[in-house]
């Protein structure tokens, strides 16, 4: 598989997370935070599609679909909170997003279409450690300025934005709900 298409798909891959995190970051990170989310997302950008590789489609399909289930309800409950809770309840919800399951359940919701494409990656005559290392590192990458980018709006415009991240994650949640 040649670099540029490995980039391709790596950014394909990665575009839920940044979405997501943007919405996340609205809702106010730390430094400390942003370094343990984007670190937890780019090793599920890694395992992921190493399990799909190794488990082939039916299994793939038959725990992505309950991961991609899990995730969705986690970010459609905290969009909600997000948006209909006052101040505290939203950053009670956002704190236990960011501790240990939080984030290993946004790491898995995120890394979900990752499964997928490692079972196709297994299909192809590639080396798969190099391509699932540059798809963690772009996930990454993107995780962290998805983060980065809706905390600056956040401190930027306050209250409004956690309101604006609410929905973000909201239609992401109900995106993936539906499987879209």
């Amino acid at each position: 598989m040649s670099l540029g298409t490995t980039l391709a798909l790596a950014v394909a891959l990665g575009t839920d997370a940044l979405a997501v995190c943007l919405g996340i970051g609205m809702g106010g990170v730390t430094r400390r935070q942003v370094v343990v989310i984007s670190a937890v997302v780019l090793v599920f950008h890694i395992v992921m599609p190493l399990v799909g590789w190794l488990t082939g489609e039916m299994v793939g399909q038959i725990l992505g679909r309950v991961a991609g289930i899990a995730g969705a309800l986690l970010l459609i409950y905290l969009g909600a909170r997000m948006i209909f809770g006052d101040g505290a309840s939203a950053k009670e919800a956002l704190a236990w997003l960011k501790q240990r399951t939080g984030v290993v359940a946004l790491g898995a919701g995120v890394s979900v279409d990752a499964l997928s494409a490692g079972f196709a990656l297994g299909t192809q005559a590639t080396t798969v450690w190099p391509v699932v290392s540059v798809i963690g590192l772009v996930a990454g990458a993107m995780t962290c300025a998805g983060l980065l980018g809706g905390r600056f709006i956040s401190l930027s415009f306050g209250e409004r934005a956690r309101r604006l991240g609410g929905l973000v994650l909201l239609a992401i949640g109900g995106r993936f709900l539906v499987g879209g």
